[in-house]
């Protein structure tokens, strides 16, 4: 998984605004844009890890809304 991945998913999923709400870092908050982020990110080991955890955590997220959502369809399925 390359960091341009990892944050191109998360600029889909919660766009430049929020992902400024998440994390405060300037290249998120002030005129974002991919390619000035990801040289941020890759020269800023502390920012880059804040961005991968928020990335696993919206992972981990998802599949748990998934399983409660099949959990609804198919109640007597063990999960």
């Amino acid at each position: 998984m390359t960091l341009e991945k990892i944050l191109t998913d998360l600029q889909t999923k919660f766009g430049w605004e929020r992902l400024g709400e998440e994390i405060e870092i300037k290249c998120f908050t002030n005129h974002p844009n991919m390619r000035s982020s990801l040289a941020f990110l890759r020269r800023t080991p502390w920012a880059r890890k804040k961005v991968e955890s928020l990335y696993l955590y919206s992972l981990k997220h998802d599949l748990s809304e998934k399983i409660k959502d099949d959990k609804k369809q198919w109640p007597d399925m063990e999960l």
